[in-house]
């Protein structure tokens, strides 16, 4: 027997009934399903799961996130896919979808982010472990106390990408989670993620430049590389998965945000 249910797309599809072949796209949604307890029913995941280390070692690999190997996965005979619509590959995605359930997410906040996680619960059978999580993971951004004047907070700046520079701005879940943690981001003016020049750095102004570990490797080099541009700013390495990962990995976050804003 199957199930009809809506995915965050406000697409309608049918599923089975606690499905037991599950393709996972999205690594912070693969680590969701480790973390729910699905280690029979998944069954391939992409070369960018790399959480838990286990299920990257020893499950399947059907490409990356934007280069999926579709026949690959329609040989495995998969009951259902997960993807996002941001992290995945419009074509590819619609290919797979009319020819097997694929539930897809989309996420700009942290609402947003919770009710995925509720959801992807709901569709495998694990809705009472789903739920919890949920709660955890709200219960530890709700004890952030950032405070309410806004002319305190920190602004800044958080980078993703070198040749060339490229930060995070508004309409993105690292920008919700900068707001999350009490910080103010340098570059809300701006949409998604803007390309910027060593002018448009100086001129936002940022307190802190936090630059991400992924999906540009940022290292010690690029420090003061950064610090001639804002020499008055401080600037960090951070866990980008932190900041970015939507799914079990969030009840980290908050104890993190609060380590680095006990460094300022």
């Amino acid at each position: 027997m199957g199930m009809l249910v809506t995915d965050m797309m406000h697409r309608r599809l049918t599923v089975p009934e606690c499905p037991g072949r599950i393709v996972s796209v999205v690594p912070s949604q693969t680590e969701l399903l480790y973390s729910l307890g699905l280690d029979e029913e998944v069954i391939a995941i992409t070369k960018f799961c790399i959480h838990p280390d286990q299920w990257f070692r020893s499950k399947q690999r059907i490409g990356g996130t934007k280069k999926l190997h579709l026949q690959q996965i329609l040989n495995l005979n998969p009951d259902l896919i997960i993807a996002n619509k941001e992290e995945n590959t419009q074509a590819e995605i619609e290919w797979l979808a009319e020819r097997v359930p694929v539930w897809i997410s989309d996420i700009r906040t942290l609402p947003d982010a919770l009710e995925m996680i509720r959801s992807v619960g709901a569709l495998v059978c694990r809705a009472e472990q789903a739920n919890a999580l949920a709660a955890r993971i709200a219960a530890s951004f709700a004890n952030i106390h950032v405070g309410n004047d806004p002319k305190r907070r920190e602004r800044v700046a958080y980078f993703i990408w070198r040749d060339p520079w490229m930060a995070a701005g508004n309409d993105t879940f690292i920008d919700e989670m900068l707001r999350a943690g009490g910080w103010e981001n340098a570059f809300a003016s701006l949409s998604r993620y803007p390309e910027l020049c060593a002018a448009d750095i100086r001129n936002a102004q940022p307190d802190r430049v936090f630059l991400s570990s992924e999906p540009y490797p940022f290292k010690e080099k690029h420090i003061a590389e950064l610090q001639e541009i804002v020499p008055e700013a401080r600037i960090t390495l951070v866990d980008g998965e932190l900041f970015s990962w939507y799914g079990s990995r969030l009840l980290h976050s908050a104890a993190y945000f609060h380590s680095l804003r006990s460094l300022s």
